[in-house]
């Protein structure tokens, strides 16, 4: 059995690494905390998707659709994988290789609906001009940003689990990530995990810091109160009887003049 890992206080690793897989997710969560206080109190108004189905919706039909389905199915499934020990799995009755085979594919068929779908929201606002000129600078940062991690994530995926030997990130990316959220952040175990799975985590880190500032805060905007309200019930407005024979009566000739 291996040796758990030492907590970072005691654990020999250099200073590039304490920057990278310390500090700077520590950096990025306190900015995505204390972003979403400061745009709630200063910017409620623009705290919305700022939709532009009325400028066009041919596109946005399948896109967005596409896209959040892959993205919800990538979220759960970085959820598992990241969040869930290997333990947990193997007492549940799940083996390694099910584990990781269920993984690829799942994830595969969620990551190429989310590309999908991202692509053409994309295609849509680069080809329709009235979109374009909707895109303001938080969009210009979010799209880039959304598409580098989302297809690092791919990459590593499929260069490692797909078509390579096979790579087991919960012995590293997930120790490392879930010590990042129990305050003992393993660093060196980052530090082992292949490029494209550093990259990714880094990108996604920088993700977290732009969510605030971005349109991606309607995620927390659900309309989940719409499930307990009461029904609208719509009445036509009577019309009084003598409101319906006047309108009905012919005009005279001195109303007519």
């Amino acid at each position: 059995m291996n040796a758990p890992l030492l907590p970072v206080a005691a654990a020999s690793t250099n200073g590039a690494d304490l920057l990278l897989w310390v500090a700077f997710p520590y950096i990025c969560l306190a900015v995505f905390a204390a972003g979403h206080v400061w745009r709630y109190r200063q910017d409620q108004f623009g705290w919305t998707t700022h939709t532009s189905q009325l400028l066009e919706h041919r596109w946005l039909r399948w896109g967005s659709p596409l896209f959040h389905l892959g993205a919800f199915a990538v979220i759960a499934g970085h959820v598992v994988g990241l969040a869930v020990p290997a333990s947990w799995t193997a007492a549940a009755g799940v083996s390694e290789h099910a584990y990781h085979t269920t993984a690829v594919w799942l994830g595969s068929v969620a990551g190429v609906a989310m590309v999908t779908g991202f692509g053409m929201l994309c295609a849509r606002r680069l080809l329709a001009r009235r979109i374009r000129l909707t895109t303001d600078r938080s969009d210009k940062l979010l799209f880039p940003l959304l598409a580098a991690t989302v297809l690092l994530g791919i990459s590593a995926t499929a260069t490692h689990n797909v078509f390579g030997g096979g790579y087991d990130y919960r012995e590293t990316v997930s120790v490392w990530f879930r010590g990042v959220f129990t305050l003992q952040p393993h660093p060196d175990a980052m530090s082992g995990a292949p490029l494209l799975f550093q990259l990714h985590a880094l990108t996604a880190c920088l993700l977290f810091a732009a969510w605030p500032f971005t349109r991606l805060v309607h995620v927390w905007s659900a309309p989940i109160g719409y499930l307990a309200r009461p029904y609208l019930v719509y009445r036509r407005r009577a019309i009084p009887a003598a409101a319906r024979t006047s309108a009905g009566r012919p005009r005279s000739a001195s109303g007519s003049r």
